[in-house]
């Protein structure tokens, strides 16, 4: 579980599969209202302000991103205290149990994303997926000084997706990075044929 603030209102979570797995949470029970959800939410709360001092009291919008074979990100977003008194505020912080007030959205993208911190990481990637015939495509993006390679599983032969997910992991890793995100803040360096374009200027 890695944890980054985004702003003083606002924190990113970088949940893996394995982050998942070790609490008995499957992917889809994120979208589900059970105990061991809500649990999870508790440590990752503890955790943001055990790491960042971030104070998860009142009302919290959550977006949650599930990225394939990489994990989920879980946006907090910190708001105000809505509709509340001062009076009832008082009375709810002297409740052992605080109850978050949520707003949860809810978000699935199918585009794998792997970030790679020297640009030679690309380029023997890129020369592997080639060779093997796995795909020439992607968009290859610059974002917060790394490289973020994208590519749509729609143009990855269902039989060869763990080949390529393999490979991009040997080279790089699963970013936590949104594609929302990568588009809104990234840099498009090859907006295409990515793989294709990198090893023809590159591979020699």
């Amino acid at each position: 579980m890695k944890i980054e603030r985004l702003s003083q209102d606002k924190i990113r979570i970088f949940l893996t599969f394995d982050d998942l797995l070790e609490r008995g949470i499957q992917k889809e029970d994120m979208w589900r209202e059970i105990p061991k959800v809500h649990d999870l939410f508790s440590e990752m709360m503890e955790q943001a302000y055990s790491e960042l001092g971030f104070d998860a009291s009142g009302p919290l919008a959550v977006e949650v991103f599930a990225l394939p074979a990489q994990g989920m990100v879980v946006i907090v977003t910190r708001g105000k205290m809505n509709g509340l008194s001062d009076e009832r505020a008082t009375d709810d912080e002297d409740t052992e149990d605080e109850i978050y007030e949520m707003e949860v959205t809810m978000e699935q993208s199918d585009i794998v994303m792997y970030s790679f911190r020297d640009f030679e990481d690309v380029i023997n990637v890129c020369k592997q997926l080639q060779a093997a015939s796995l795909t020439e495509d992607g968009r290859l993006y610059s974002y917060n000084g790394k490289w973020i390679l994208a590519l749509e599983p729609a143009l990855i032969e269902t039989a060869r997706h763990n080949a390529v997910i393999a490979l991009l992991a040997e080279y790089g890793e699963a970013t936590s990075v949104t594609y929302a995100m990568l588009e809104e803040y990234g840099k498009v360096i090859m907006p295409s044929q990515a793989v294709r374009e990198i090893c023809t200027h590159f591979y020699n």
